[in-house]
């Protein structure tokens, strides 16, 4: 029997019922959110199919509203810290700034800048202001930590997600690696207090990525991206995660700088390759991650996601065995 007196029963019921519950809805409820997108006419082609192939967009919207609604209902249960309460109101924040960039263009600048300030209400609750170095220790960074880099990380991880996408289940799939590795090492910490909002869009992320996942049924678009992005980094400032949460993402990062090089030598412009008679893909260059593997070996759509998820599950287990905060 569940012993409901102790403390680490109740944590792992917490995380299990904020995990689930968001989980079950997103899976039951998806294939509503892909009819009704359908008949409103928000679709976009799957260019990685030699048929033209339409696909409703924006699903990213079924993750944040299903996981706002079950950790609403989970404080029926459950008392949780406040942070958490914040958390989802940064973290919605930029799913409003997604629904409003899949709609109309602001100007990159402008979307940037005021994204930035959309995470300022997490500064009154990172307690965590140290950057740990190993064989160092801590580096306390105080107002530095809470003025410059809880913003930005925030910021800068909603847009590595944003970027690293493109194959069926490859963004939403590297962001369920990412968030349930960040998850792994808060449990390890035995600091849980401030992610169970995470965890609740992590378990939306899960339900929504079993109908993203190859092939695909639904696309997140910007809404879905900046969303789960930001629940990244806000996890990983919160937590104190800087060095093992760089590593988790060094993936999305080395893409970003893949981007940029393109970008300084200006070589010609190509968004997406196509598929093949054979079923593999045929991509225009290497300058981007995911199109590294095709363009050197014949490889399939799935083939060269599952390789996008190992690289990211490796570095993943190398940041949670980083010891502690690090």
């Amino acid at each position: 029997m569940l012993d409901l007196e102790s403390p680490s029963t109740l944590v792992a019921l917490v995380l299990a019922s904020t995990f689930l519950a968001p989980f079950i809805v997103t899976f039951i409820s998806m294939p509503y959110f892909i009819k009704k997108l359908t008949e409103k006419g928000i679709i976009a082609r799957d260019y990685y199919k030699r048929e033209v192939t339409m696909i409703p967009e924006r699903g990213g919207i079924a993750i944040l509203l299903v996981a706002m609604v079950c950790f609403s209902l989970n404080t029926l249960f459950f008392k949780f810290a406040t942070t958490n309460y914040v958390v989802l109101i940064v973290i919605a924040m930029f799913g409003l700034f997604g629904i409003l960039d899949d709609m109309i263009d602001i100007g990159r600048v402008t979307k940037l800048l005021l994204m930035y300030y959309c995470s300022y209400p997490l500064i009154q609750y990172a307690t965590h202001t140290a950057f740990t170095l190993p064989d160092i220790g801590s580096v306390e960074l105080g107002i530095l930590y809470l003025q410059f880099i809880v913003p930005t990380y925030v910021l800068v991880a909603s847009n590595l997600v944003n970027m690293h996408s493109g194959f069926n289940g490859l963004s939403s799939g590297l962001s369920v690696i990412v968030l349930m590795a960040l998850i792994v090492k808060s449990v390890l910490i035995g600091d849980v207090d401030n992610i169970f909002a995470v965890v609740s869009i992590t378990g939306a992320t899960f339900g929504y990525y079993m109908y993203d996942r190859y092939p695909s049924h639904i696309f997140w678009g910007n809404i879905g991206s900046l969303t789960i992005g930001a629940a990244i980094g806000t996890m990983i400032v919160l937590q104190g995660f800087i060095i093992s949460g760089f590593i988790m993402l060094i993936p999305h990062t080395v893409n970003f700088l893949m981007y940029v090089y393109w970008r300084v030598m200006k070589f010609p412009e190509a968004k997406f390759g196509k598929e093949r008679e054979d079923g593999t893909l045929e991509v225009p260059n290497p300058l981007t991650l995911k199109w590294v593997l095709p363009y050197y070996r014949r490889v399939t759509e799935r083939q060269a996601t599952w390789a996008m998820y190992a690289l990211t599950g490796f570095f993943c287990v190398l940041g949670i065995m980083l010891p502690g905060r690090i």
